[in-house]
């Protein structure tokens, strides 16, 4: 991929970062009741304060870069350009600055530069691919469906359940693959709720 498309391709997603930072904020400063009523009942405004989109997102950009190297600072720069729309919107549009929880989110952003680079592999062939597949699809489930069998199964949020949906078909696969990726992706969102209480 010749460098101006690469660094076309980066200036983008880190406009496309930017821009979701600054609507996600100004989501949060706005009554909820400005808002149509479809959003208000999709809960669009929380949507994006949970973990769920992150994480498609994150694979969607991974998943489709020319290489995992590419993959990390293509969503490292996403995530950097979201914060930066998000706290400038905080500082010079609200007047003020969470400094400590905005740090938390620089180290997460760092971390993601790894994650991604690793991520990248899951649209590959073989048992690491299927495994990232199902790790990253188990983690979606975890977050859309309670799979608590003695509390019944029933949904957290239908927006989760669109993004896992999503998910699927982001990280579709030949149909006998397929079947062990989600089934798998199935144990791992059990044992990852019975590790980490739901939030959000």
């Amino acid at each position: 991929m010749p460098l101006r498309s690469q660094l076309a391709e980066t200036a983008g997603i880190i406009l496309f970062g930017f821009a979701l930072g600054v609507l996600q904020k100004w989501m949060d400063g706005s009554a909820v009741n400005t808002f149509p009523v479809i959003i208000q009942q999709l809960d669009i405004v929380n949507y994006f304060g949970r973990l769920a989109i992150w994480i498609l997102l994150a694979t969607a950009i991974s998943v489709y870069a020319r290489s995992p190297l590419r993959a990390a600072v293509n969503t490292f720069f996403f995530f950097i350009s979201m914060l930066a729309g998000y706290y400038l919107y905080c500082n010079y549009i609200l007047g003020f600055l969470p400094k400590a929880y905005m740090m938390i989110w620089i180290v997460l952003s760092f971390v993601s530069f790894f994650m991604a680079y690793v991520c990248w592999y899951a649209k590959g062939e073989g048992v690491v691919a299927i495994f990232l597949s199902s790790l990253i699809l188990g983690v979606l489930l975890a977050q859309a469906i309670s799979l608590n069998i003695s509390q019944g199964f029933y949904v957290y949020h239908i927006m989760e359940v669109f993004t896992w949906l999503a998910g699927v078909i982001l990280l579709r696969r030949k149909p006998k693959e397929y079947v062990v990726v989600i089934g798998l992706s199935v144990v791992i969102a059990y044992v990852y709720q019975l590790m980490i209480p739901h939030w959000g």
